[in-house]
């Protein structure tokens, strides 16, 4: 069946509503509006006001609400309207939900699911338009995912629902409308990829490029246009930021030698550093030339009509992978 990305999504949200009616689905117009990108589109209809629920917009009393639902058994599933919003939720998601678990010495669990569309490509306006993940990945005591296409948004949402951890699920935004074959009763048998499990979606032998969430789609794109020049680039989907499969990305760079890592958020101290520090201490001797990683500036996120120079594009990809075969 082709769905969008944003598709792929509601029919998870569907599922997961259908076969356990402790899942709740809470957010700033998710119900009757069924979202700012439609998301939750007939949800709310279909399955009522108290298992799809609009909230007030007050960010940190969804997440604090969402934590003593979990606390009494429920399964909530917050939706944060955009990335630049989650901020006032930011003490209940680092302070309370991601340290009640170890707080307790394992007794009590909050599977509480935080769905928050991340990053641009869309020409929104200021807040609109962020890539907090590093935050949320530093912190110990949640998983943060990000899926880059249908089947994966469809799969990993699955995943992080059924859960007893709480997860941090990025959707990247400018992705929402892709569209792509999607199987979702072969999906729900097994389709054998955990949701801290990388993927390998384009194999090489040059050098190896690491991405996730939206700049996949433009890793793969640079990969063609390599290969056009005779080069054999190795794409590695990372779908889980925290943890990380480490695994997957060092066999890769045994391989090739070369590692290439892309995401939109700023390059300083973002989650291409701890990949890039990693891999050195994993793969010195393998390394043909230093991890290198490309990604945006080290500025406030600009404003719409400038966001095409700060965003990671096929140009920007190509020139680092000149730099590492130069090296």
């Amino acid at each position: 069946m082709k769905t969008t990305f944003a598709g792929a999504i509601n029919q998870g949200l569907r599922r997961a509503l259908e076969d356990d009616s402790k899942v709740v689905l809470m957010g700033e117009d998710i119900g009757r509006l069924g979202g700012v990108f439609r998301v939750t589109d007939t949800l709310q209809k279909d399955f009522g006001n108290n298992r799809v629920i609009d909230t007030p917009l007050a960010e940190s009393g969804i997440v604090g609400t969402a934590f003593g639902m979990a606390l009494r058994g429920l399964r909530p599933v917050c939706e944060i309207q955009f990335d630049g919003f989650v901020y006032p939720a930011f003490d209940q998601i680092v302070s309370q939900v991601a340290k009640i678990h170890a707080r307790t010495r394992g007794k009590v669990t909050v599977p509480i699911t935080i769905r928050i569309p991340f990053g641009g490509g869309i020409g929104s306006v200021e807040h609109h338009s962020e890539s907090p993940e590093v935050y949320f990945a530093h912190t110990a005591g949640l998983r943060v995912v990000s899926p880059s296409n249908p089947a994966d948004a469809y799969l990993m949402i699955r995943q992080a629902i059924a859960l007893d951890d709480p997860v941090i699920f990025f959707e990247p935004k400018r992705r929402y409308w892709d569209k792509a074959d999607v199987d979702f009763d072969r999906l729900d048998r097994d389709d054998g990829t955990a949701l801290d499990q990388a993927r390998v979606c384009a194999s090489g032998e040059d050098a190896t490029i690491v991405a996730y969430g939206g700049t996949v789609a433009t890793a793969l794109t640079a990969a063609d246009i390599a290969a056009s020049e005779g080069h054999s680039i190795e794409v590695i989907d990372l779908r889980s930021l925290s943890p990380i499969d480490f695994d997957t990305i060092e066999t890769s760079v045994r391989k090739t030698g070369r590692l290439i890592v892309v995401h939109e958020a700023p390059v300083f101290a973002g989650l291409g550093a701890e990949i890039a520090a990693r891999v050195t201490e994993r793969c010195f001797y393998h390394l043909e030339s230093p991890v290198l990683r490309v990604g945006g500036f080290d500025i406030p996120y600009p404003p719409a009509k400038l966001e095409r120079h700060h965003l990671p594009d096929p140009d920007r990809i190509l020139a680092a992978v000149d730099r590492t075969l130069a090296a």
